[in-house]
């Protein structure tokens, strides 16, 4: 499925790869197609792959190098935000300006992290991005042109236009969750909500009130996203009439609760907002509530 007035775009959602291989093939100068492949038990893993493999003209962007800030200890989670300021000169460095139709894909249909970066773009200002539905094993099978080695791109100065709206800090978090109704949703699957399965923080559980909203719920047995229509009715019956922007979906450090954040977009519901900080930043005080 694809989002925007046409198939050439604007894409704010998500974009099929017959719109994507469609505008790739007018030799777009404002198309910025980027990598975000990444595995949380091999963290070289993405730039391996991307090397040996990739989308004809995409740029590496990984989560580590790229989509990260530096971690304080004892205050941050695994993977905080970084600083507004240095991630507009990536950005600038990927060639993203205003004109630029953003789009992002990873190897498992946005969850890992290419949601998560489609929410960074515009959570600094930018609306033109969107993740590849189906990522990179649809762009495989649909015979999409494919490149090998590192790529470049001229620079383009983005202008930031910050939406600090868009995330939920602890502080928030901690009030929506005890609210009569749930506000707050783990993304984590039922196993890891519950302190089962692997983890990568020394505490298990989720924090104290929250509900859950597995985010693998977000896509089909295909690998592509669920219609908008699917999706609809799965957030009504999770949130019922809660407004979304009141609506917090945190994870185990801030990066697969993004895919939560796009699927309500898809369905229509704009405005929930991620707590990035997630589990990993939570359990840092040992007086915040956990259950299991």
């Amino acid at each position: 499925m694809s989002s925007g007035t046409s198939p050439q775009g604007p894409w704010t959602t998500l974009v099929s790869v017959d719109d994507l291989q469609a505008r790739r093939a007018g030799d777009d100068a404002n198309l910025v197609i980027l990598d975000a492949r990444f595995s949380l038990d091999d963290e070289a893993w993405g730039t391996r792959a991307y090397r040996e493999q990739h989308i004809a003209g995409a740029l590496r962007a990984d989560l580590a190098d790229d989509m990260a800030g530096p971690i304080i200890n004892g205050v941050t989670g695994r993977r905080p935000f970084p600083d507004p300021a240095d991630f507009a000169q990536t950005l600038t460095r990927w060639g993203i300006d205003d004109a630029a139709q953003v789009v992002v894909y990873d190897a498992e249909c946005g969850l890992m992290a290419a949601s998560r970066l489609w929410l960074m773009v515009r959570w600094m200002g930018h609306d033109r991005v969107a993740v590849l539905d189906g990522g990179w094993q649809a762009w495989l099978a649909a015979g999409g042109q494919v490149a090998s080695g590192d790529e470049e791109r001229q620079p383009r100065q983005f202008t930031p236009r910050l939406r600090p709206q868009m995330l939920a800090e602890v502080d928030e978090v901690d009030q929506a969750r005890q609210r009569t109704k749930t506000c707050v949703f783990d993304s984590r699957g039922a196993e890891g909500y519950h302190g089962g399965g692997k983890y990568y923080d020394p505490v298990r559980g989720h924090i104290g009130g929250a509900g859950l909203a597995d985010r693998a719920e977000t896509t089909g047995p295909d690998g592509h996203f669920r219609s908008a229509e699917a999706l609809r009715e799965h957030y009504d019956r999770l949130i019922g009439d809660t407004p979304a922007p009141e609506v917090i979906y945190y994870c185990g450090s801030g990066v697969t609760a993004a895919q939560n954040v796009l699927a309500m977009e898809v369905a229509g519901l704009p405005g929930s907002r991620m707590y990035v900080g997630s589990w990993s930043e939570w359990i840092l005080d040992p007086t915040r509530p956990v259950e299991l």
